[in-house]
């Protein structure tokens, strides 16, 4: 399936309780040319919790003797819960809002950056994290979700730094944010996500071709399920 990783490669995903995660995680197991694939979350061992700082460093110390990993991707995230919904005004805004949106969607990210990168080979690897267009300044044009936007802005920033900085240790290494367009998921079921996404699976599909094709020359960048870049 991922014609440019060696065989036997090694391939990791962070959030896989969730749709896209899932599918990401069943799709490189099918994968015969993918001979260890982990999926880490909240319920796995061991287990990965963005709500717990100490969780993330432990996972990696803990996973460090399975690498190197040609393919970790993160797919956690949230854009509401039982809590919150996404802000449509700026009389929405509330702090427990933004601290646990931007906790799952640009805290943790940068701590699976500094502790799993580490685990990537320096021969050939990827590291994704799952973006949002939304969360692209330039392309912003109807406003609105507010703490969401800016947490996947965030994101995007951490990734293109951490980019530049592993390009000098690991030039082999691509580093990207994705964006995985709409998907028919618990994410995106509220928004009529049902009715204009697309399933998890194909979404993973995508995903997985796009990072096939990525080089390292790529690092750093934004892309969509697509392949096109994106606007920061």
């Amino acid at each position: 399936m991922l014609d440019s990783f060696p065989a036997g490669y090694r391939a990791l995903v962070i959030g896989s309780s969730g749709a896209i995660g899932g599918a990401l995680l069943d799709a490189l197991r099918a994968d015969p040319d993918c001979a260890v694939a982990i999926g880490l979350n909240r319920r796995s061992d061991p287990m990965i919790d963005f709500d717990q700082e100490d969780s993330i460093g432990v996972a990696a110390r803990q996973l460090s003797a399975s690498g190197p990993f040609q393919l970790i991707v993160n797919a956690a995230g949230v854009l509401h819960s039982e809590r919150f919904m996404p802000e449509k005004k700026l009389g929405d805004l509330a702090y427990e809002q933004l601290l646990a949106t931007f906790r799952a969607n640009a805290f943790g990210p940068a701590l699976v950056l500094r502790h799993f990168a580490p685990l990537l080979d320096r021969k050939r690897s990827v590291l994704a994290l799952l973006s949002a267009k939304v969360g692209s300044i330039g392309d912003n044009r109807l406003g609105g979700w507010y703490s969401y936007r800016a947490s996947k802005a965030a994101l995007n920033m951490l990734v293109k730094t951490a980019a530049i900085e592993l390009a000098r240790t690991r030039p082999n290494t691509c580093v990207v944010a994705l964006h995985p367009g709409t998907v028919d998921s618990g994410l995106s079921r509220p928004f009529s996500g049902a009715r204009i996404g697309r399933p998890a699976a194909d979404a993973a599909a995508d995903l997985l071709e796009v990072i096939d094709r990525l080089e390292a020359s790529a690092s750093g960048g934004f892309f969509s399920y697509n392949g096109e870049a994106l606007p920061w």
